[in-house]
């Protein structure tokens, strides 16, 4: 059975515009939007009204990078893809691109099976996968073609890690020339792991075993070294490319000079670049560990540059690189070496309220949080106009936001499966109220009333920002 859904009375706020309008709902999808009052929204009926007056009506949120469940330094991201899932509905996100993962020596099918597995009938809201290449070489080149056939369009290769998921410069070229080819589009984690293990080893030989010299070894010219040469190497193969978690003004500065001369390179950077810096990392009494992340936090100058970036779209995504382990227990592995800390952050709960905070705070304007949360996510990724606005045809996937109401985040109170939050005591100045994933609520007025397998497996087009 069919049920209408009928919002009525909020401001609804797209990537183009804010309009005072009521939006119907049938059968899982946007039926129509029609300004507030007017003899058409009148005449609409339905089953169920949301009174959204004196809120925002906003798309839902998609996170195109996420790690449910990752096995990392010996351990295990410590969100499934049920808890996982379930907290972004919390934060007003309904649609999460995760990554699978390719082990040396077995086939990209191998893994992408494995992540299928891993999420269905598990996930609380819609979810897509990116390919992440950890071993490059005719075999795995020839799959890229079949996985950009089934809806796997987007492919991650790392710079960094060596030994793990490292790939060299020759096989970023192979790499990038076949998604030249085929359409899909090559991610990069841009830091000289090589240089890095050699500033780590010689670190720890001097003792220096705290969680703040992870920052100090992962040198902001390494960052910005390896944003230059994967420009290049993109430039050379004609291929586009997506630098994820930018977290230095130096990286934003190679990849302005890049789009400066029209090239069809992006970047993506996290809330935790934005918010936090290298004063948590050096947090004493190992406290520091929470916030060991690759790329690392920098110094607190470098937001600037990043907001710069936002406004001025050589930045055009906001993810949250959400890969959780728990303080006690995962972090810990890393007590007396740094280099054994799991690297990531908890925040997938949290981008939409804390890039909100930035409305707010006067970095960005509410369409633009919209645009770099929700719509320019969903149009790099080939999941656009389904998801990441409100429009005729497009699903339902929708938030009423309070813009009003007040919240300190923390542990205490947040739904992600970790022992600690990032902006523990964090006060921020909006809300989510009600969540819809394809017309289904969600999230009812602050209550989960969502449920495991709701959320469906969504294969994506090629990128849709180029041209």
């Amino acid at each position: 059975m069919s049920t209408r859904t009928l919002i009525r009375g909020g401001l609804v706020v797209t990537a183009a515009d804010e309009i005072h309008a009521d939006v119907l709902i049938d059968d899982g999808r946007i039926a129509a939007l029609a300004a507030h009052g007017t003899a058409a929204a009148e005449s609409w009926t339905a089953d169920r009204t949301i009174d959204a007056t004196g809120k925002y009506v906003i798309p839902g949120g998609v996170d195109a990078h996420t790690h449910m469940e990752l096995p990392f330094g010996g351990t295990f991201a410590s969100d499934t893809f049920e808890t996982g899932t379930r907290a972004a509905a919390w934060g007003g996100t309904t649609t999460i691109v995760d990554f699978a993962v390719q082990s040396v020596g077995r086939s990209l099918r191998e893994g992408l099976d494995a992540w299928y597995a891993k999420a269905d009938g598990k996930c609380a809201i819609d979810y897509a996968f990116h390919m992440i290449l950890a071993d490059v070489n005719e075999s795995s080149l020839k799959e890229l073609d079949r996985l950009v056939e089934e809806g796997v369009t987007s492919f991650k290769l790392f710079m960094a890690y060596p030994g793990v998921f490292y790939s060299d410069d020759g096989q970023i070229l192979r790499a990038m020339q076949r998604s030249a080819g085929n359409g899909g589009l090559i991610m990069m984690h841009a830091e000289n792991g090589i240089a890095i293990d050699v500033l780590v080893e010689q670190a720890l030989a001097r003792g220096e075993t705290d969680p703040r010299y992870h920052g100090e070894v992962r040198k902001v010219l390494l960052e910005a070294e390896a944003t230059h040469r994967a420009i290049q190497l993109a430039r050379v193969a004609g291929a586009p490319l997506y630098v994820v978690h930018v977290s230095a003004e130096e990286a934003v500065a190679e990849l302005a000079a890049a789009r400066d001369k029209g090239l069809p390179v992006f970047g993506e950077t996290c809330p935790q670049y934005l918010f936090l810096s290298t004063d948590n990392l050096a947090e004493p009494d190992f406290e520091g560990a929470k916030y060991v992340c690759s790329t690392p936090l920098r110094p607190r100058k470098h937001q600037a540059a990043l907001w710069r970036g936002l406004r001025t779209n050589d930045l055009q995504v906001v993810s949250t690189d959400h890969c959780p382990f728990c303080f006690t227990g995962q972090k810990d592995l890393g007590r007396g070496d740094f280099s054994k800390i799991p690297n990531g952050l908890p925040g997938v709960e949290n981008r939409m309220d804390l890039l909100h905070q930035a409305v707010v705070d006067g970095h960005i304007s509410r369409r633009r949080w919209i645009e770099i949360a929700c719509a320019t996510p969903a149009r790099m990724f080939g999941l656009y106009p389904k998801k990441g606005t409100l429009a005729p045809g497009s699903d339902a996937d929708v938030v009423i936001y309070d813009p009003h109401a007040e919240q300190i985040l923390s542990a205490e109170t947040h739904h992600m499966n970790v022992d600690y939050s990032a902006y523990e005591g964090r006060k921020v100045t909006g809300q989510v109220e009600t969540v819809l994933s394809r017309g289904e609520v969600v999230i009812d007025r602050r209550t989960y009333t969502g449920r495991a397998g709701h959320g469906v497996y969504t294969p994506r087009s090629t990128c849709q920002y180029l041209g």
